[in-house]
C-alpha cells in the first residue's frame, strides 16, 4: 500500500512538472523557429534571436526589466528589513496594526494597487516613466521583504544584541555582525520574492509607466497582440537569466557551507561582477539608444514620440529613420483606437498618432489635431488614389494613410465549398453545415458591419429598427453556430487550419494566406467595409516638424515597403502595393492584400456617437447570448 502511494506520488509530481514546464519548452523549441509560424516549426533557425539583439525597442525593454528589478529588490530589502527590526522593538498593539496594514498591498487585486498609484502620481503631477515604474516596484515590494523577514526576527533570542552591546559592541555593530547574520535566510528570501515580482509584474508597471517607457511583460503583451516569434526568444532569455540566478543562488550555499573562506572571496567577487554587468548592460542600452549621432543631420538629438498599434511598424524603419535625422524615436503601442483617445483627450502629448479612420474623424470634430503643413509634406503623390480624400478627412487635411484594406471572410478551401460564399455571403455564417467550425472577431464595428451586411443594410444606418436585426442576426449566429469569438489568435489558429472560416482583417488573412496555400480570401458582394489607418499629428505636439518628417520618411517607399513587408497590411504607397503583390512579390496574386474598388457596396466607416453606443451595448448582450449558449 504504502509503495503504492509512494508510486502514485511519483506520478503525480511528474504530470504536475510536465504541466508546468512543457509550455515553456514549447516556447524554448520555437524561439528557433525559421518561419514566423507560433505553432509550426519549420525548421532551426537563429533569425528571431538575432531580430532580438537587434531591436533597441526589445534591448531597452531588457534593460528596464533588470534595472528596475534590481535596483526596487535592493532598496525594498533594505528598507523593509530595517523596518521589520524596528517594528520587533515596538509595543505589541502598534505592531500588529502595522503588520495587518503591511499585508493590505499584498492582499489587494494588482488592478487597485495599479489605479492607486496612477492616481497618486496623476495628483502630485509627477510625469511617468521610468521614476515612477521604479518608485511603484519598491513600494509594493518593502511589503513581501518584511513578510519574510518577521518570522526570523520573531525567532532570535531578544537578548542577543543586548549582549553584545554589554561586551562593548556599538549599536551598528550588533546590528551588522549579531541580528543580520541571523536573519539573513529570511532577508535573501525576501529579496527573491521581491526580484521575482518585479520581473514578472505587468499590471501596476501598465499603469504607471508613460514617455515610451516599457518593461519586458508590457512588449510582450503588445507583441502578443499580432504575430511575433521574437516574443519566444525574448521569453527564453528571460528564463535563461532566471534560471542561471537559481542556479547560483542554491549551488553558492552549497559550496559555502564547506568552505567559509571561499564563501567570503565569493561575495566579494560576486558584488564587482554583479555591478560589471549591471554597467555592461546600462552602456549598451545607452549606445543602442543615444549612439551614431551625426552632426549633418537636421534634427539631431531630438525626439520624436510615436503612438501606434502594437506591432505595426517594420523591421528597420524606426531605426532607419533615426540614423536619417539623427532623432530618437520613443514608440507607444495601444489597443485599440478607445484607448488611444482617452490618453489624447485627457492631455498625453505624442508627435505622431495612427488611429483608424472613424476615430481620426472624431479627433478632428473635438479640435484635437492640427492640420498638416503642405509645405513640409511631399509624400501625397506617392499614394495611391483609392486612400485620400476619404469621407473622415476630406482633401487629407489632417491624415496620412498608413495602411488600408478590408474586412472578409478566410476559409479553408478543403472544408468549404466556394459555391456556398458566393451564394450566401456572410449569411455562410448562419449555414449549419460549419457549425461549430468558425470563428466570429471580437469587434463591434465588424461584426454588425457583417450582419448589416447581410441584411443588405449600409454598416453606417442609423435606423436602430435595421440595428436591431443585425443584432437579432447575430444572436441566431452565436446560438446555433457555437462559433468562437476571438481576437488576434485568429490568425495563427486559421493558418494552422483549425476552423473552416471566419471573420477577418485583410492583413491577417494575407499572412494565413502566405503560411497555408488551403486558405482564401471572400469579400461578399454584398459590401464590406474599407478601412484606412492614418498617421496624424496632435494639436499638443512638441515636435511638429519632426512629425512632418516623419510621416514623409514612412510613406516613402523605403519607409512603406519596410512596414508592409514586414506587417502583412497593404501600403498606401502604390509602388510599394505593385511590388509586394506584383510578380516575385511577397504576397504575389494574394487577393487579401490588394483590397477591391468598384464595388458600390463597400463603404468608409463614419463615426456616430449616439449609433456607436447602442451597437457596443447590443454586442455586449451578443457575448453574454453567446456564452450562455
Amino acid at each position: 500500500m504504502k509503495k503504492g502511494n509512494r508510486s502514485f506520488g511519483k506520478i503525480l509530481m511528474a504530470v504536475m512538472i510536465l504541466f508546468f514546464y512543457l509550455p515553456i519548452g514549447y516556447m524554448i523549441v520555437f524561439s528557433f523557429n525559421e518561419g514566423k509560424s507560433l505553432t509550426n516549426f519549420t525548421g532551426f533557425s537563429l533569425r528571431w534571436y538575432q531580430h532580438m539583439l537587434e531591436s533597441g525597442d526589445m534591448m531597452e525593454a531588457l534593460y528596464t526589466t533588470f534595472s528596475v528589478a534590481l535596483i526596487a529588490t535592493f532598496v525594498s530589502t533594505v528598507v523593509g528589513t530595517i523596518a521589520a527590526i524596528g517594528l520587533s522593538k515596538s509595543k505589541k498593539i502598534v505592531r500588529n496594526l502595522v503588520e495587518q496594514v503591511n499585508n493590505l498591498p499584498m492582499m489587494n487585486p494588482e488592478i487597485v494597487t495599479a489605479i492607486g498609484f496612477m492616481l497618486l502620481f496623476i495628483t502630485f503631477r509627477v510625469e511617468k516613466g521610468y521614476m515612477t515604474m521604479l518608485l511603484a516596484h519598491i513600494a509594493f515590494c518593502i511589503p513581501y521583504v518584511m513578510l519574510s523577514v518577521m518570522p526570523k526576527i520573531r525567532a532570535l533570542d531578544p537578548n542577543l544584541a543586548d549582549a553584545a552591546m554589554d561586551l562593548g559592541a556599538t549599536p551598528w555593530t550588533a546590528l551588522v555582525k549579531v541580528i543580520v547574520p541571523q536573519i539573513t535566510p529570511g532577508i535573501v528570501s525576501g529579496a527573491l520574492i521581491a526580484f521575482t515580482m518585479s520581473v514578472d509584474d505587468f499590471i501596476i508597471s501598465y499603469f504607471v509607466t508613460g514617455r515610451g517607457v516599457k518593461n519586458l511583460s508590457i512588449m510582450v503583451y503588445t507583441m502578443s497582440k499580432r504575430v511575433n516569434p521574437s516574443i519566444n526568444a525574448i521569453s527564453t532569455l528571460v528564463v535563461l537569466i532566471i534560471t542561471l540566478a537559481l542556479v547560483l543562488i542554491n549551488v553558492v550555499p552549497l559550496v559555502a557551507a564547506r568552505r567559509e573562506k571561499q564563501e567570503n572571496t565569493g561575495k566579494r567577487r560576486a558584488l564587482p561582477w554583479a555591478a560589471a554587468a549591471a554597467a555592461a548592460v546600462v552602456v549598451i542600452t545607452v549606445a543602442l539608444k543615444f549612439g551614431g549621432g551625426s552632426l549633418d543631420r537636421p534634427f539631431e538629438g531630438q525626439t520624436l514620440h510615436l503612438y501606434n498599434w502594437g506591432e505595426y511598424t517594420g523591421e528597420n524603419i524606426l531605426k532607419d529613420f533615426e540614423e536619417a535625422t539623427g532623432a530618437s524615436v520613443v514608440m507607444e503601442n495601444f489597443d485599440s483606437n478607445e484607448q488611444m483617445y482617452i490618453k489624447v483627450a485627457n492631455g498625453e502629448s505624442y508627435d505622431v498618432l495612427v488611429p483608424s479612420d472613424y476615430m481620426i474623424q472624431r479627433l478632428i470634430s473635438e479640435d484635437l489635431l492640427q492640420k498638416l503643413d503642405p509645405e513640409l509634406i511631399d509624400c501625397m503623390d506617392l499614394l495611391t488614389e483609392d486612400v485620400k480624400n476619404l469621407p473622415y478627412d476630406p482633401g487629407n487635411e489632417y491624415s496620412v494613410p498608413y495602411f488600408w484594406g478590408t474586412v472578409g471572410i478566410v476559409y479553408d478551401k478543403t472544408k468549404v465549398d466556394e459555391k456556398d460564399l458566393k451564394e450566401q455571403g456572410y449569411n455562410i455564417f448562419l449555414n449549419e453545415k460549419y457549425k461549430g467550425d468558425i470563428y466570429l472577431y471580437d469587434s463591434e464595428r465588424d461584426s454588425f458591419m457583417m450582419a448589416l451586411k447581410a441584411l443588405g443594410y449600409s454598416m453606417n444606418t442609423e435606423n436602430e429598427q435595421e440595428l436591431q436585426e443585425a443584432y437579432d442576426w447575430l444572436v441566431q449566429c452565436v446560438q446555433t453556430m457555437e462559433p468562437e469569438i476571438v481576437t488576434d489568435e485568429i490568425i495563427d489558429n486559421m493558418a494552422q487550419g483549425r476552423k473552416a472560416l471566419g471573420l477577418i482583417y485583410s492583413g491577417d488573412a494575407t499572412y494565413v494566406m502566405a503560411e497555408n496555400e488551403n486558405m482564401g480570401y471572400y469579400m461578399p458582394e454584398t459590401g464590406t467595409n474599407i478601412w484606412s489607418d492614418a498617421m496624424v499629428i496632435p494639436k499638443n505636439a512638441r515636435n511638429p516638424k519632426l512629425a512632418h518628417a516623419f510621416i514623409n520618411f514612412a510613406s516613402s517607399y523605403e519607409g512603406a515597403y519596410d512596414n508592409s513587408s514586414y506587417v502583412g497590411y497593404t501600403s498606401a504607397n502604390q509602388e510599394v502595393m505593385d511590388t509586394l503583390y506584383g510578380e516575385g512579390g511577397d504576397y504575389e496574386g494574394l487577393n487579401s492584400y490588394l483590397p477591391r474598388s468598384g464595388n458600390p457596396l463597400d463603404e468608409v466607416f463614419v463615426y456616430n456617437e449616439k449609433t456607436k453606443q447602442i451597437i457596443s451595448n447590443l454586442w455586449s448582450r451578443v457575448k453574454i447570448a453567446a456564452s450562455n449558449a
